[in-house]
C-alpha cells in the first residue's frame, strides 16, 4: 500500500536489505516493528516491498529527525536491530533523506 504523506518537508527512512534464507522469525518480528512505530510520536507511514531474490526496500516517514532518532533509540527497535544484523540480513543499508517535494498520480 502507498502511504498517505503530509505535504513537503518531511523525512524519510530508507532501509535497503538482503535477506539470509529462512524466515527465523522474521515475518513476525517485521509486523511487530510497523506496529510499534505506528505507535511512535511523528510516525507518518511506511512503504515495504521484497522480491524473490531477498532484496527489500522498506521507506518510513516522519515529521522530524526527533522522531527518527527516538524511534532508532527505541529499545525494543534497538534489539530487532541486533538481531536483523546476527540473524536475518546478509546486507543492509539505512538512508536518512529529507523529502523537500513530492508528486502523485492516481487513477
Amino acid at each position: 500500500m502507498i502511504a498517505n504523506s503530509p505535504p513537503a518537508p518531511y523525512f524519510a527512512v530508507i532501509f535497503t536489505s538482503l535477506r539470509t534464507e529462512g524466515d527465523q522469525g522474521y515475518a513476525e518480528a517485521a509486523e511487530r516493528m510497523v506496529e510499534l512505530a505506528r505507535q511512535q510520536p511523528g510516525f507518518l507511514g511506511v512503504e515495504s516491498a521484497r522480491g524473490d531474490d531477498g532484496l527489500g526496500i522498506t521507506v518510513s516517514y516522519w515529521a522530524s529527525e526527533v522522531a527518527i532518532l527516538a524511534w532508532k533509540q527505541h529499545p525494543e527497535h534497538s534489539a530487532i536491530r541486533e538481531r536483523g544484523r546476527s540473524t536475518w540480513y546478509a546486507h543492509c543499508h539505512t538512508r536518512v533523506c529529507r523529502v523537500e517535494r513530492d508528486y502523485e498520480f492516481e487513477r
